[in-house]
């Protein structure tokens, strides 16, 4: 696996587009994370799938895609929160630490051979798009 991955070519960008957020007290915060979690209504991941999935915030039923044997599943198995953790977002918010958990949320499936180019071109300024229109100031990115 790690002969593989060190295989994959690193995209190299003259810039870096950059938007300062609001203060975290004020910003509406959304979680993106690569653990292939999907509702069970939702369509399976597939290898090399580099589609999202929308994950509404109330959803806990959700399953975890991913079939590498390079990835521990217990701590998720355990605690939702690990590679999802809107729980802790909400106190966060009722805290008043950070101004909103956004209403949707997006999933990724981490394991991805190639260029990646589908998701820097389409997949990802899409599901962008769905959390700038629900108003999503901060992402906190689960890699996984």
């Amino acid at each position: 696996m790690r002969a593989l991955v060190a295989e994959i070519p690193v995209p190299e960008f003259d810039t870096t587009p950059f938007t300062a957020p609001p203060a975290l007290a004020d910003a509406t915060v959304a979680i993106v994370t690569t653990a292939a979690l999907r509702r069970p209504d939702d369509p399976a991941w597939g290898v090399g799938d580099e589609s999202f999935r929308v994950i509404p915030g109330e959803a806990r039923d959700l399953t975890v895609g991913h079939v590498s044997p390079n990835w521990d599943r217990s701590g998720l198995a355990a605690d939702l929160n690990v590679a999802f953790p809107v729980d802790r977002l909400a106190k966060l918010a009722a805290e008043g630490v950070i101004g909103a958990v956004a209403p949707r949320h997006v999933s990724f499936h981490g394991v991805i051979e190639g260029t990646l180019s589908t998701i820097m071109l389409d997949t990802g300024p899409a599901a962008a798009k769905v959390l700038l229109d629900d108003g999503v100031d901060v992402v906190l990115l689960t890699p996984v």
